[in-house]
């Protein structure tokens, strides 16, 4: 079973987390994540944070619900969805988190830079929405998908060694992506599944589905 985990970042449709949520053994919503929640009439275990943007509508509804609220000052160190992800590892499984990006920059890149929170290592947390799946990788990695499926390797706090990936059109072996430049963006796979395994460095993985199209 896996932790569901809900920022208040864009989520533009949530009918895609309907069939999901089934696979969730604990909900946490992270203050103003928690109107995704409400939008598919499922309440959350806890929601936790500041509680300075849960909306009135929002905030009547979670009081018609068995959800406990832990709430926190606003003058504090921690974003709403930092505190969510520590009140997390309290529970086994992987934890997915939706609802990460869109809303504020400096909230997304806060948000995707929690991968690296060294309390979350050694813990498989990726960032979902409705065609993409993001995750820190240290060592190596499987992706899962399609043929045709993209592919991204971001290099996050430095250079990245290659040892080598499989499954994908562009292969990479005894490689460096350097940490700027965009080279590990949209590679293709090959396979159902390709791999990828690091000999230093760390960066981001980044799974689209080829149905996403803009």
């Amino acid at each position: 079973m896996t932790i569901f985990v809900f920022a208040n970042g864009d989520i533009a449709r949530t009918e895609w987390i309907r069939p999901l949520l089934p696979h969730a053994s604990f909900i946490i919503a992270a203050d103003g994540g928690t109107r995704h929640l409400m939008a598919v009439q499922h309440p959350p275990d806890v929601v936790v944070g500041d509680m300075d943007s849960l909306p009135p509508e929002v905030a009547d509804w979670l009081h018609t619900t068995p959800a406990r609220l832990i709430t926190h000052p606003a003058a504090k160190d921690e974003t709403d969805l930092e505190l969510a992800l520590l009140l997390a590892l309290a529970h086994e499984g992987p934890i997915w988190v939706f609802g990460a990006l869109g809303g504020r920059l400096d909230q997304t890149l806060a948000n995707i830079l929690l991968l690296a929170h060294p309390a979350l290592h050694g813990r498989s947390v990726q960032l979902v929405n409705e065609y993409e799946r993001a995750w820190l990788v240290e060592g190596e990695t499987v992706v899962n998908g399609r043929a045709g499926d993209i592919v991204s390797l971001i290099p996050l706090a430095g250079d990245v060694t290659i040892d080598h990936t499989t499954g994908l059109e562009w292969p990479l072996r005894d490689d460096v992506l350097a940490f700027g430049p965009a080279r590990g963006v949209s590679n293709v796979m090959t396979e159902d599944t390709a791999a990828v395994r690091l000999a230093g460095g760390r960066l981001l993985c980044v799974h689209t589905r080829q149905s996403w199209k803009r």
